[in-house]
């Protein structure tokens, strides 16, 4: 009988996420370069998210799998655009960033409507990164002041999946219910 405890994978996926999505969101607010985006993009908000997703493949977690390795590959596609556009290779317009960022917000609906069941630190996270990308999609089409209102929102985003991830350590380094995670918004 095997009782090793393992980790829980979601803390790593959560740590990049928030951490990338917060230094973006400096970037977009002219507090930082592109550089260190670029950096924690691939290696945090990228390839540890997408490792993050795997594992929780095989915890059978599936919106967990989905979510962090859907992620990971944004990050790590978004670092591929800004590569390119760097090196002259091809230069994406703000049109075309606006439908990759189209094509993401149709992809985060459905995991927004999935943290509706899971809880309410799930669901604020997700309904904020739902908000922050069509404010987003809109301020690449168009509406640029909207790109500001989005950091904001999406500032709160990250501190959302900081917070998921703090519940999950201090919940379990202290043997109780530390932090909340709350119920879900809807009922299966």
């Amino acid at each position: 009988m095997n009782n090793i405890k393992l980790g829980n994978p979601a803390v790593v996926g959560l740590a990049g996420f928030g951490l990338t999505t917060l230094l973006l969101q400096f970037h977009t607010l002219g507090l930082c370069g592109l550089g260190p985006v670029l950096a924690m993009g691939i290696i945090f908000g990228g390839l540890a998210q997408f490792i993050a997703g795997f594992m929780e493949q095989k915890t059978g977690n599936n919106f967990g799998f989905a979510a962090f390795s859907s992620f990971g590959a944004f990050w790590m596609g978004l670092g591929i655009i800004w590569m390119c556009n760097n090196f002259k290779i091809y230069e994406t317009s703000q049109t075309d960033l606006g439908m990759y960022l189209i094509a993401w917000t149709l992809l985060t609906a459905i995991f927004w409507v999935g943290s509706l069941y899971i809880h309410s630190a799930m669901a604020t996270t997700f309904t904020t990164l739902m908000i922050g990308f069509i404010l987003l999609d809109l301020g690449h089409l168009g509406f640029p002041q909207l790109n500001t209102i989005a950091a904001y929102i999406l500032i709160i985003c990250a501190l959302c999946a900081w917070y998921m991830m703090a519940t999950i350590i201090l919940n379990d380094l202290t043997g109780k219910e530390l932090l909340k995670s709350g119920k879900a918004w809807l009922k299966k």
